[in-house]
């Protein structure tokens, strides 16, 4: 059975691209600007009001993968041990590349693929007119279609939930955060167009995710 990992990363959307009326109803509850300030922080929780920054997808079986990244100019180039090809895209064309990339795996394995990525990136379809090649939300109880990390390791939900860096810890696995950048340092680094960082961080999710995936197989999938 062929099976990939897929993890976003995503960005908000300037304030400015949002008409009056918008705006209005974004800020509507800050009273401060600092309350302002974490309003709009919080555009790229919400595909509504954000924009994918990244997408990548990671053959467990093979070690190999693919990033699409948004990246201001045009980049086609393999990690130094030829593993990962990384290629830069607008986020149109990141989704059609995503959903025919997609469409060749039985199995889609992701870390709370089902309340963010997933969702995610339907929506972002939706809004950019980008057909989907397939439900990225089938039965949620059918892990053999989709293996949302974050359902099978709370047992779809009966014990808390952690985020991937405090699982990476426990399973002994190593954190995409090990090497200082986390999801938060999306925006800041396509500011400051570091765009390569995104990308590079977002391989380490995926191998990250990887992993623990291969931890659940090994010893819960029963």
């Amino acid at each position: 059975m062929s099976r990939v990992v897929f993890d976003i990363e995503t960005l908000g959307l300037p304030l400015e691209s949002f008409d009056d009326t918008q705006r209005e109803y974004l800020l509507k509850s800050a009273q401060s600007d600092e309350e302002r300030r974490e309003a709009i922080q919080k555009f790229s929780l919400h595909p509504a009001t954000a924009q994918i920054a990244a997408v990548g997808l990671y053959n467990p079986d093979t070690n190999k993968g693919k990033i699409l990244f948004q990246a201001g100019q045009k980049l086609d180039y393999y990690s130094p041990d030829d593993s990962i090809h990384f290629v830069s895209a607008g986020e149109k064309e990141i989704l059609t590349e995503f959903w025919k990339d997609i469409a060749y795996y039985n199995q889609f394995v992701t870390f709370n693929g089902r309340g963010f990525d997933c969702p995610f990136l339907m929506f972002r379809s939706a809004v950019l007119q980008v057909q989907p090649t397939r439900n990225l939300l089938p039965n949620r109880y059918e892990p053999s279609l989709h293996c949302d990390l974050l359902e099978q390791f709370t047992f779809y939900g009966a014990i808390r939930k952690f985020n991937l860096d405090f699982y990476c810890r426990v399973f002994g696995v190593e954190s995409p955060k090990a090497q200082g950048v986390s999801g938060s340092d999306v925006a800041r680094l396509f500011e400051e167009k570091k765009f390569k960082e995104i990308a590079d961080y977002c391989v380490r999710d995926l191998r990250a995710t990887a992993e623990l995936f291969k931890r659940w197989e090994d010893h819960l999938d029963v």
